[in-house]
């Protein structure tokens, strides 16, 4: 991580929530084939989900009910309803089968006690980001949490990131992303901060490596 800053921590630290901090597949899937059930549709199960996610949750709503990753034709109504049950779903199980990646309460502790403030952007709707932090217990990590509709622009537009620092009064060559997906490079780059990814998250079943961030961990305890 020093060597992304001439030697010297970031003053900021930016986490993906899904797919970095958190394996949360389990219960999207869940929720997701609940919906699908519900609408008279064929299950997807846990591997298809896993390569829907990280464009967040409406997007992940419209690959389900077309079984398509990049739908074209999309029902409205259909949507709104799938939407609205998935949802509902999600909300009676956000992190009931979700568990922590190894290394990110090592992670998150060595940053803390090194006095470097942290944040997470996520594309994940923010009232489940919030339910998921605190369930895990860690809320307490962060000085920003910022969700998919926190603003109007999600990753890989650079609004979330630069509005993260602009809370924390921190500059981008100062700020460090840190996520599994090319949403999430791509927003770094946008925003002029360097960008270290995890290799074990959710890319839509590409190799991370494929995106050129600035430097991969095998896990985040490997990051400090």
């Amino acid at each position: 991580m020093r060597q992304l800053f001439s030697g010297s921590n970031p003053e900021l630290v930016l986490f993906d929530l899904d797919g970095t901090l958190v394996d949360s597949v389990p219960d999207l899937a869940q929720a997701i084939d609940r919906m699908l059930s519900t609408l008279g549709k064929p299950e997807a199960g846990v591997d298809k989900v896993r390569t829907w996610v990280g464009n967040g949750a409406a997007v992940l709503v419209e690959r389900a009910i077309t079984d398509e990753m990049y739908p074209s034709d999309i029902d409205p109504d259909e949507f709104e309803k799938a939407y609205a049950l998935f949802l509902d779903y999600y909300a009676q199980a956000t992190a009931d089968q979700s568990v922590l990646y190894p290394g990110v309460e090592q992670c998150l502790q060595s940053l803390q006690q090194q006095s470097i403030r942290m944040g997470v952007v996520t594309n994940k709707p923010i009232r489940f980001t919030d339910t998921m932090l605190e369930g895990f217990g860690l809320s307490g990590y962060f000085d920003v949490v910022l969700g998919g509709d926190s603003l109007p622009q999600k990753k890989p537009e650079p609004e979330p990131l630069l509005e993260a620092m602009k809370r924390c009064g921190v500059e981008p060559e100062s700020t460090l992303m840190v996520g599994d997906s090319k949403s999430d490079v791509g927003a770094a780059r946008a925003a002029g901060c360097p960008v270290v990814c995890v290799p074990y998250g959710y890319n839509h079943g590409q190799d991370i490596a494929d995106s050129n961030p600035d430097l991969i961990v095998e896990t985040l305890s490997d990051l400090t």
